[in-house]
């Protein structure tokens, strides 16, 4: 990454286990200070932190439940003081399920994933582009999922709205494109994480590569995108499923 960028520190939410741990460790081996937000595991937190920091990096758990409307605040306002610096990359990884059919879907289990997976998104990159706009210079990476490709029936929330963060991926990327922001979203497919235990064999024959795939894979491509070498990246979606939505 450029001295400029780099400069900054990283925001990775949903950061204490699975996709999100693997992105913080990627990051901070790329030279990030990185904020590993958690909303209720504080011990796998405090571990990744010090498992960065064994390794040579820079972190700092920071609690938050990206759902609340003041959350954005009070993450930056720790990290900032942490590491005396603007957070200039920010991943919106936090994200929940709750899977029924649609004629069954209650209007909570709507909501809530609404709110975790897109509006969450939507506030926190709204404020990290206050510090972004302000330096000319940052990295925003959104988790979304083939979900939001692909049909997937008793999805119909988690769909919507990781469909709705690709879009909203492309329209802030062109907004803030000539600022030198970039603004990309990834899309995995069947990861090895909690939220795809006892998947079946029958979804998992259906992925053209006959495997599940790693956080450390998707983790790689958050790295690339926040790099200086994909400055010239933006309003992109990268699946990272083994063919699955091709």
């Amino acid at each position: 990454m450029s001295a400029e960028v780099r400069a900054g520190c990283a925001l990775v939410t949903g950061a204490s286990r699975g996709i999100g741990a693997a992105i913080a460790q990627a990051l901070a081996a790329d030279g990030w200070m990185v904020g590993v937000n958690y909303r209720g595991d504080g011990e796998r937190a405090s571990a990744l932190v010090e498992a960065i920091e064994r390794d040579g990096g820079r972190a700092s758990a920071v609690a938050g439940d990206v759902c609340h409307p003041g959350a954005p605040d009070e993450l930056f306002r720790q990290l900032e003081e942490a590491f005396g610096t603007p957070v200039l990359a920010l991943v919106n990884n936090a994200g929940v399920n709750h899977d029924d059919l649609a004629p069954s879907l209650a209007d909570e289990e709507w909501s809530i994933v609404l709110d975790t997976n897109l509006t969450a998104a939507f506030r926190l990159t709204r404020r990290a582009l206050r510090g972004m706009l302000r330096a000319r210079a940052g990295r925003i990476v959104n988790i979304s999922s083939v979900a939001g490709l692909r049909a997937n029936p008793g999805q119909a929330n988690y769909a919507a709205a990781k469909a709705g963060l690709m879009a909203f991926t492309k329209t802030v990327a062109v907004e803030v494109a000539r600022r030198g922001i970039t603004v990309n979203a990834v899309a995995p497919g069947l990861i090895d994480t909690g939220m795809t235990a006892g998947v079946s064999d029958e979804l998992l024959a259906a992925v053209p590569a006959r495997r599940i795939g790693t956080p450390e894979e998707v983790a790689a491509c958050v790295q690339f995108l926040a790099s200086d070498a994909a400055s010239y990246v933006t309003g992109a979606v990268l699946t990272v499923d083994g063919g699955l939505a091709a």
